[in-house]
């Protein structure tokens, strides 16, 4: 008898610091997918169960879960800027 493994799916998760402090967390593959945590750790931990949940409630629907053997790479590029040019922080209060 074969025995049934579960499958490792890797997705892209963004971590975008909350004004209040702590980080919201979205899944770009999965428009409503969000999650909170107060630490960097707790938000990813979080990301993990919340994404383990909408993938098995995807699977209880029927619905085909998109899956990706490769993925970009995104980093950040630094670039300087004209000293004439107006800078706008988004997300920071002045």
């Amino acid at each position: 008898m074969k025995k049934k493994t579960d499958n490792i799916l890797s997705y892209h998760a963004i971590f975008q610091p909350a004004k209040e402090g702590g980080y919201t967390v979205s899944f770009p593959d999965f428009s409503g997918c969000v999650t909170f945590g107060n630490t960097f750790e707790e938000a990813k931990e979080k990301a993990r169960e919340v994404l383990e949940l909408w993938l098995e409630e995807l699977a209880e629907n029927g619905e085909t879960i998109p899956a990706y053997r490769m993925h970009p790479i995104i980093d950040e590029v630094s670039a300087k800027a004209p000293s004439s040019a107006k800078i706008s922080y988004a997300g920071l209060e002045r």
